[in-house]
């Protein structure tokens, strides 16, 4: 072996060692640095040095000799990159002079945002820009497409759910005063809660968003549609946030979320960690939303807070969020999220998987939260009388001068004295005695539920049209043995509308709505009219007739003057139906509704 060729070992050796360690540039730059060490030692050219390193390194003399003349005209290092700016393809927009105008010209339908903002978004994706462009004679791909856009200032964005619809002027002052008040209760060593009721959840086996590790090929299956199961029935969680504590505390309710489901839920708290964490505490502060069971013009909501005060002897004082706001209560974002987070990926199959991942839920800042499964029944549409209310103004509430609809206090008092009895209702035996039906009892008896499906078929068919709304407040709905004793008084002793409606304490429209599905159903049953029988059309007739008959009606002494109705004596219109109202009950009325005809004509005989 010569002499070159012992080189060419060593420097093949070395090599070998360091070329898995460079890049391209570095590579390149380290054989030529060899070939002119080479060349100096050796005593030889250049070109010849580069020679003996390209068969050492195995690469192209070419190579060598331009790694040599980078280093012999003073190449710089480069970080991060291989090769010299300005290599490569021009870009898009500089191969395609009239690119961007067009580009800008085709967003400008689509764009969206704030004319004051410098950022801007666009609803068309990046796939159909590049076809339109495309279209439009351009060379264009969608990373290229992506570039371009934010070098314009647009950027993808999803929604922000800020906006808050109408706002109260009043809005900022009210949320000054709610955080005053926490400032005034918490530095007093008082507790201070914020409340708020959970959306509804459906038990079973029913999609939540989110994911969650689990063996790859092995999801969680659910249902593929969210339709309710009445069987597994639904949970709505009750949150109370002790703000001071950072500590949760969840009732999961299984009924109706009414105020008496509210306040007990705040009840429970107070009897399992409240009294415990604030032993002495004379007065509890509420924030809570304007809406929902806990709503500001909810009677109920006052009355249940009211009896939660006399059984606690504390003073409760009670601040709304405006209208409008209610995501600025503090539960919304101090732990209800984080029970969605729990929930997440895993369906709630029984109230107890409820409960249980209520409970497991934690932060890092130390949130810790308590839930209790409340299974008693509240049912809905509990009243509050004005007598009740009325003490409550009196003796237990104490509003705030600013705006005490929203800031009021309620201080335990005395329970209050039991109001006047209602009074009795209408004299059912006593009418249908009149009317001539001995056992009304037994008449109910068949004629209910023939009457039930009957009014059933009509409310089927009014769903096809829109639904309106009911105008007359505080009038009492008709039960079933109201409407078909009405029923026969009108087919026997042929009385109007409005004197039964005086007699039942309704409108005139209501009991004639009511009867109109029973009359068939009687007359089936063979009440009719009898021939000969004037028609008893005021009271004084109606008392006239009873005394001719023996019978004694309690409950009637003086005429009831009634506003606002219509005479019904006159022979009305039939109310038309689309088609699509009457095919939306493929089964025909068994009980059609009579002819309507004005009272004191003809009347069929028995």
């Amino acid at each position: 072996m010569g002499a070159d060729g012992a080189v060419v070992a060593r420097l093949a050796e070395k090599f070998s060692e360091f070329r898995p360690h460079a890049d391209e540039r570095g590579w390149r730059l380290y054989l030529g640095s060899e070939a002119r060490a080479h060349a100096r030692e050796a005593g030889c050219g250049i070109a010849a040095a580069a020679g003996v390193v390209a068969a050492a390194a195995g690469v192209s003399r070419t190579t060598v000799m331009a790694g040599a003349g980078e280093l012999a005209d003073g190449a710089e290092p480069m970080p991060g990159r291989v090769r010299r700016p300005g290599a490569g393809r021009p870009r898009s927009e500089e191969a395609q002079p009239g690119l961007r105008p067009a580009l800008r010209e085709l967003l400008e339908a689509g764009t969206r945002g704030d004319p004051v903002v410098a950022v801007t978004w666009t609803t068309l994706s990046l796939r159909e820009l590049e076809r339109q462009m495309s279209g439009l004679g351009f060379r264009c791909r969608k990373d290229a497409l992506a570039r371009l856009l934010h070098e314009d200032g647009y950027s993808l964005q999803g929604m922000s759910r800020v906006l808050e619809g109408k706002q109260h002027p009043d809005r900022d002052a009210q949320f000054r005063r709610i955080n005053a008040l926490i400032a005034e209760f918490t530095a007093a060593g008082d507790p201070v809660v914020s409340v708020d009721a959970k959306k509804k959840e459906q038990l079973g086996p029913y999609h939540r968003p989110g994911r969650s590790w689990r063996p790859a090929g092995d999801p969680v299956r659910v249902r593929d549609h969210d339709f309710p199961d009445e069987e597994l029935g639904k949970i709505t969680p009750y949150g109370i946030y002790d703000i001071a504590a950072n500590t949760g505390f969840v009732s999961v309710g299984t009924s109706h979320d009414t105020a008496a489901f509210a306040v007990n839920a705040i009840r429970l708290w107070h009897r399992q960690e409240g009294a415990a964490r604030y032993p002495g505490a004379r007065r509890l502060l509420v924030t809570c939303d304007a809406g929902g069971s806990n709503s500001y013009v909810t009677r109920l909501w006052k009355h249940e807070l009211a009896a939660l005060a006399a059984g606690t002897g504390l003073e409760i004082t009670v601040a709304h969020f405006p209208p409008g706001t209610s995501k600025w209560n503090r539960i919304e974002h101090r732990l209800f999220c984080h029970i969605t987070r729990t929930w997440k990926a895993w369906p709630l199959m029984t109230r107890e998987d409820a409960v249980a991942g209520i409970a497991a839920t934690t932060t890092y800042q130390g949130l810790k939260v308590t839930a209790v499964l409340d299974d008693a029944e509240y049912p809905g549409g509990v009243k509050t009388s004005d007598h009740r209310m009325k003490y409550l103004e009196e003796h237990v509430l104490d509003r705030d001068p600013f705006h005490g609809e929203w800031n009021y206090t309620v201080r335990p008092a005395a329970p209050q004295e039991p109001g006047p009895a209602p009074a009795p209702g209408p004299d059912l035996e006593g009418l249908a005695a009149l009317a001539g039906i001995g056992d009304l009892p037994a008449l109910l008896d068949r004629a209910i539920p023939a009457w039930e499906a009957a009014r059933d078929y009509r409310r089927a068919l009014a769903r096809g049209r829109p639904r309106t709304r009911d105008t007359g407040g505080g009038i009492k709905k008709l039960t079933p043995a109201a409407a078909i004793t009405a029923a026969a008084c009108r087919i026997r002793l042929g009385m109007t509308w409005t004197l039964l409606g005086q007699l039942l304490g309704t409108w005139n429209t209501t009991i004639r709505e009511a009867a109109l599905d029973a009359i068939p159903v009687l007359e089936h049953l063979g009440i009719t009219a009898a021939p000969g029988t004037p028609p008893v059309t005021t009271l004084s007739a109606l008392h006239e007739h009873a005394a001719a008959a023996g019978i004694t009606i309690t409950g009637i002494t003086h005429q009831i003057t009634q506003t606002e109705t219509k005479t019904d004596d006159t022979p009305e219109q039939a109310k038309l139906k689309t088609d699509a109202a009457y095919l939306a009950v493929s089964t025909p009325n068994p009980w059609p509704r009579p002819r309507r005809v004005a009272v004191g004509a003809s009347r069929p005989s028995a």
